[in-house]
């Protein structure tokens, strides 16, 4: 079950306008049920579940639903739960390289101090999602659509949003390390709170982002580069 926590405006925003804050998921799980199965399935329906310290790995788990669940300590090395349905759930602690969430859906979700890397997402829907603590190297999420999503005290390594739109997305004392946001679309997305901003390719797409005056400066050099200015330093000066 989920009560959903209504998000605050911040500053301004495009054109002067406040900018609309994420709203947060906030699950409260209901009393679960230890997972009994030995594997995950195809196709399968979990509902109102705990998955406690299991080893996912190389697991098929594809098409799959997990409603009112809480994963805790799993394992998820190439684990594919391409088009998985993810609903109302936490996960926590979660590691894992090559996990496949190509085309999922992830609404009302909380991962939190996840150890992941070259998650695929791309395709995929994320609706009042909040990823907090951890880090997650090589994020996938190429052509998503990401609305009411909060990055809080994480570290993203390289995260390709590449033709992704982002609605109403906030990233709050977190770490972005080479961000790709070619052909990504921006709407109220809100970086001023960013411990560190590095954007690797994409900057010409910022428009609809909110950064602070610092990170203005920090990304002058490649927002120089993206509009083809050189800068030079006075005539005869060495």
């Amino acid at each position: 079950m989920v009560r959903r926590a209504a998000g605050r405006a911040g500053g301004p925003g495009r054109a002067g306008g406040p900018v609309k804050g994420a709203r947060r998921p906030e699950v409260r799980l209901p009393p679960l049920e230890p997972h009994e199965g030995s594997a995950l399935e195809p196709d399968g329906d979990y509902d109102g579940l705990e998955f406690r310290e299991r080893d996912f790995a190389g697991q098929d788990g594809g098409g799959a639903r997990f409603m009112d669940c809480a994963l805790t300590g799993c394992a998820l090395d190439e684990t594919r739960l391409h088009h998985a349905r993810v609903l109302d759930s936490v996960l926590t602690g979660v590691r894992g390289v090559g996990t496949d969430l190509a085309e999922s859906a992830l609404r009302d979700v909380e991962l939190v101090d996840a150890r992941l890397g070259g998650v695929q997402l791309h395709g995929s829907v994320l609706e009042r999602v909040l990823i907090r603590g951890g880090k997650i190297d090589y994020l996938n999420l190429r052509r998503a659509r990401l609305k009411d999503v909060v990055f809080e005290g994480c570290v993203l390594v390289e995260p390709d949003f590449g033709g992704a739109r982002l609605e109403r997305v906030e990233f709050v004392d977190c770490v972005v390390k080479g961000a790709d946001l070619t052909a990504a679309t921006l709407v109220d997305v809100d970086l001023r709170r960013a411990a560190e901003l590095d954007v690797a390719r994409g900057v010409d797409r910022m428009a609809g982002a909110v950064i602070s005056p610092a990170q203005l400066l920090d990304l002058a050099p490649v927002l120089a580069a993206a509009l083809g200015v050189r800068v030079l330093g006075e005539v005869g000066e060495i």
